[in-house]
């Protein structure tokens, strides 16, 4: 079997899954939380907690995972190792056409729609998906050229995306009062605990804290993986989550639930201004927009190792192709042209969609993301059974844990329901799962050349 040198370790690993987990998101996403809990601050972290330890719980469980075994995959792995190869092939391709593609596409128009903002552009949609393409290839280029280029970026961008995050955190943790926010909601706000319409906000939210589950394709790359790995997963969860209710709390004690509500995305400039000044609101776009560059780089880093992951397993067309290492460069190239040729499908239906309208207030990347967290369900379930065997030690770790994740994963698929066109993603998504599955019967056991 051709295998890659381990080029990262643990910083870049914990670096890797904040800068996938903290991209525009969190930015724009205090006045769209409010208006979903009527205003309501405390509900509102209740949310947020809820979607981030839904990845807490998910990564402590996939850490015990990922420290039996070192093989190349990430998840893919895990369900060949302790599912079955038709499972495996399942998961890879569920991954391979519908959930790295669609994260990837939507982020890079993401990409150009900020760097309009950020040059005061008038840019038409199909001026952010050219900007967007742009930096697609961008992406792709270096990472196929020199993993440690894709790992070094990586780094910086959290550390430049953390900057605006943490000033107005902080900021408005000392200058606002978001004690009072949360201990005196309006009336609106505690009707909104009457019923179940919040749980709408969950979706959103978990696409805002969704990219975690990357850094599994990279983990036979990082040095001592065994132990960086189930680091990594457990502190960089924390990390976020830190991150979201502090920035989210500063700006709503800061500004105030009402204006928060009525600014809408402006909110983020708005309290830039007031907290530092005219000049610091206007880059505030340049570090979101690096913002959004580091989760894309993030993604694709993962993405174009997954065809190489499948085809050592002979369970995706082309295999012998897709599985072969170019040496010069310790990258399996064609791997990621492959990625990149899926990836110009969803470029297409991402242009289609929006020119003809085809989906309302949605996108297959949310409902992907709903989809993947079902999946996730079965290998929560094994760590339970290998808790059973004794493989996995300490009753936290084999039952605790996976099923808290397993809660959480229904928590989240149930936000996905509230969208509209949930049925019509599903059917997507099990075009690929179902696909994977019957591939998968003449799939190998194990890796092989």
């Amino acid at each position: 079997m051709e295998q890659q040198k381990r080029e990262y370790g643990l910083f870049t690993t914990i670096a890797m899954i904040v800068g996938i987990v903290i991209g525009s998101g969190i930015f724009f996403k205090s006045d769209d939380m409010l208006g979903y809990t009527g205003g309501n601050v405390g509900l509102a972290v209740l949310v947020f907690c809820i979607a981030a330890f839904t990845i807490v719980f998910g990564c402590l469980s996939f850490s015990q995972l990922a420290a039996l075994t070192d093989k190349p995959g990430g998840v893919i792995t895990y369900a060949n190792e302790f599912v079955g190869k038709r499972w495996a092939s399942m998961f890879g391709w569920f991954q391979v056409f519908i959930y790295y593609p669609t994260l990837t596409v939507l982020l890079s128009w993401v990409v150009g729609l900020y760097v309009g903002l950020t040059m005061g552009w008038d840019l038409s949609y199909v001026g952010m998906i050219g900007i967007g393409l742009i930096w697609f290839f961008i992406c792709f280029l270096y990472n196929i050229f020199s993993a440690k280029v894709g790992g070094i970026f990586q780094e910086a961008t959290v550390i430049i995306k953390l900057i605006p995050l943490f000033a107005i955190a902080i900021g408005g943790l000392i200058f606002g009062d978001p004690i009072a926010a949360i201990q005196h909601p309006s009336p609106e706000a505690i009707e909104a605990t009457k019923t179940l319409g919040w749980a709408a906000a969950i979706g959103p939210i978990a696409f805002s804290f969704d990219g975690w589950i990357v850094s599994m394709a990279v983990a036979h790359e990082v040095r001592d993986s065994k132990k960086n790995v189930p680091r990594a997963l457990v502190a960089a969860p924390l990390f976020v989550l830190a991150a979201y209710l502090m920035y989210f709390l500063g700006i709503t004690g800061y500004l105030g639930v009402d204006k928060v509500m009525k600014l809408g995305d402006t909110s983020v400039a708005e309290a830039a201004t007031n907290l530092i000044g005219p000049t610091f609101a206007s880059i505030i776009y340049v570090f979101v927009t690096i913002s959004v560059m580091g989760t894309v780089n993030g993604v694709i880093l993962g993405y174009i190792r997954l065809p190489y992951s499948l085809a050592l397993r002979n369970a995706i067309p082309f295999s012998r192709s897709l599985k072969k290492i170019n040496h010069k460069l310790n990258m399996p190239v064609n791997s990621a042209i492959f990625a990149i040729a899926i990836s110009g499908v969803w470029w297409v239906i991402q242009y289609l969609q929006n020119k003809y309208s085809l989906l309302i207030n949605g996108d297959i990347a949310e409902i992907a993301i709903a989809v993947s967290y079902l999946l996730y369900i079965l290998l929560y379930y094994q760590v339970f059974r290998l808790w059973r065997k004794g493989a996995v030690k300490g009753i936290l770790y084999g039952v605790v844990f996976p099923i808290l994740a397993t809660l959480g994963s229904l928590f989240v698929l149930i936000g996905g329901l509230t969208n509209p066109q949930f049925i019509i993603f599903v059917i997507i998504c099990l075009i690929a799962i179902v696909g994977g599955y019957l591939y998968g019967k003449n799939a190998y056991d194990d890796v092989k050349m």
